[in-house]
């Protein structure tokens, strides 16, 4: 049965929905803002996705599969954090959707995360989203 919590986050960003995209998929740009993480794929659909890193000590190797892409527009995938502790069992992973849209000058992103286990884990995970997101407008904004 699936977890009833869903996490979101949303921030608009000054650039185009493409250098959006390109921050969200390019992996030289995720290392700089995602917590240092480590992203490998070849960003096709049912292609695996792996997260790599190191976390207060300790490594981490998280993993998923990339479920649906539409450049400039839609990238969703599934997710597996290794600090879960939970089975590697299909039931058990997040699904993640990053949305985008242009309007002008502008790029309005938002993230949501469905399958969380307590409202506990939602709001850490929308604090995470919050940094990730902070974090990636600082960088395609140059500021």
């Amino acid at each position: 049965m699936k977890n009833q919590f869903t996490a979101s986050a949303s921030i608009r960003i000054r650039a185009s929905a493409a250098k959006v995209w390109q921050g969200l998929t390019d992996p030289n740009l995720i290392k700089k803002y995602f917590f240092g993480t480590e992203a490998i794929s070849d960003w096709k659909v049912g292609s695996r996705l792996l997260f790599k890193g190191v976390w207060e000590g300790k490594e981490y190797l998280d993993k998923g599969t990339i479920l649906q892409v539409e450049p400039e527009r839609l990238f969703r995938y599934n997710y597996l954090s290794s600090f879960s502790n939970l089975e590697d069992l299909p039931e058990n992973y997040a699904n993640i959707t990053y949305e985008l849209s242009q309007q002008n000058d502008e790029t309005s992103l938002v993230i949501t995360q469905d399958n969380i286990l307590s409202d506990e884990a939602r709001k850490h995970s929308e604090q995470n989203w919050d940094f990730v997101l902070n974090e990636l407008k600082k960088l395609l904004e140059g500021t």
